[in-house]
This record gives structure tokens, sequence and C-alpha cells, in this order.
């Protein structure tokens, strides 16, 4: 391997990058998802459902983004299950904030 072509502090970005794909895949085999409650023999129903799913995961992740987005450029905070400050809450964290919210009226 040329290691010009791969400076070290890159891959170790690289590698460290990682983690968010495999949480979005945990995501994916949550409970929370119910892709267990689905029994699928065609493989046309198999490739919309994993076509469904990628959406969402794409969906989920923007609005993640988006949330620690403005919260950075705001300066602003959100806090964590531990009740400390956060800039990074997950989406998850977030919709259980928001659990039993109704109405902002």
């Amino acid at each position: 391997m040329d290691v010009t072509a791969f400076p070290a502090q890159e891959l170790l970005k690289t590698y460290k990058a990682q983690q968010s794909v495999e949480r979005g895949f945990r995501f994916l085999k949550s409970p929370d998802f119910l892709v267990s409650s689905f029994f699928l023999k065609k493989p046309e129903r198999i490739e919309a459902l994993l076509m469904v799913m990628t959406l969402c995961l794409l969906v989920y992740s923007a609005l993640e983004y988006k949330i620690r987005e403005k919260l950075r450029e705001n300066g602003e905070n959100f806090l964590n299950q531990l009740k400390k400050p956060t800039q990074k809450p997950t989406t998850r964290w977030v919709f259980f904030c928001f659990l039993g919210l109704h109405s902002l009226t």
C-alpha cells in the first residue's frame, strides 16, 4: 500500500466514520423498527422493503444532521439522558423527549 496516498490522519478519520454507518444499521435492526413482523417471500417485495428501510434511514440521518447543525449554529444544547447538555443528540432521543406532546399551540 502506498503510504503517501493514504495519510495516517485520513485513514483514522475514515476508520472512525464507520461507526456512523454501523449505528445506522443498528437502527434498522432495532425491535422498534418492527422488521421482524414482516414475512415476505417474493424477491421484489424484499427489495421494496429494503428500499423503504433505506429511505427511512436516510430521513432519520438527515433529521439528526439538521438538529445537530442548528444546535451548533445557535450555540444551544439539548439535554441528554443523563441531563447533561449536548450538541449531538440522537434522533431517537429527541423523539423520545417529544413523546406525549400532541400540540404546539
